[in-house]
C-alpha cells in the first residue's frame, strides 16, 4: 500500500528559512494543473507526483505569509487575516492526498490563493518582498 504522507528532507530548515521561493515554476505548475479538464483526466501517476509538489509549495508560501504577517503591528487587520489564512491552509493541507485531478487542482488553487495573500502583505510591509 502506498504511503499517504510525503516527507521533505530539509535538515537545515531552508524551506522555512531564507530560501527564496521559485514562484515562476510554482505559478507555471498551478496554471497547467488548473487547465486540466477533469473529464479527460490526467494519469494518476502524474497527479500522485504533482500534488505533493504543490503541497510543498503551499507550505513554503504559507510560511512566507506567516513571516510577512508577523512584521505588521499586532492589531493590524492584515496580520489577523494572515493568521486566519495559515489556519485554513493547515486544515486544507491536512486532507489526505489522492491521485486525482480534483486533488491536484485543489492544491493548485491553494498555492494561487496563498501567493495572492503574500502579495497583499508585501504591499503592506515595506521590509518584505513577494517571492520573484
Amino acid at each position: 500500500m502506498p504511503s499517504t504522507h510525503a516527507l521533505l528532507h530539509d535538515p537545515d530548515g531552508l524551506v522555512e528559512g531564507e530560501l527564496p521561493l521559485d514562484r515562476g515554476s510554482h505559478e507555471g505548475l498551478v496554471k497547467a494543473v488548473l487547465g486540466w479538464n477533469s473529464g479527460a483526466g490526467s494519469p494518476a501517476s502524474d497527479c500522485e507526483q504533482i500534488a505533493p509538489q504543490l503541497t510543498g509549495a503551499a507550505r513554503a508560501v504559507a510560511a512566507d505569509v506567516r513571516r510577512a504577517g508577523a512584521l505588521l503591528p499586532v492589531e493590524h487587520p492584515a496580520r489577523v487575516l494572515a493568521e486566519y489564512v495559515r489556519e485554513v491552509t493547515g486544515r486544507r493541507l491536512s486532507v489526505r492526498l489522492e491521485g486525482t485531478v480534483r486533488c491536484a487542482q485543489d492544491r493548485a488553487r491553494l498555492v494561487r490563493e496563498l501567493y495572492q495573500h503574500l502579495d497583499c502583505l508585501a504591499d503592506l510591509t515595506p521590509h518584505t518582498t513577494a517571492a520573484p
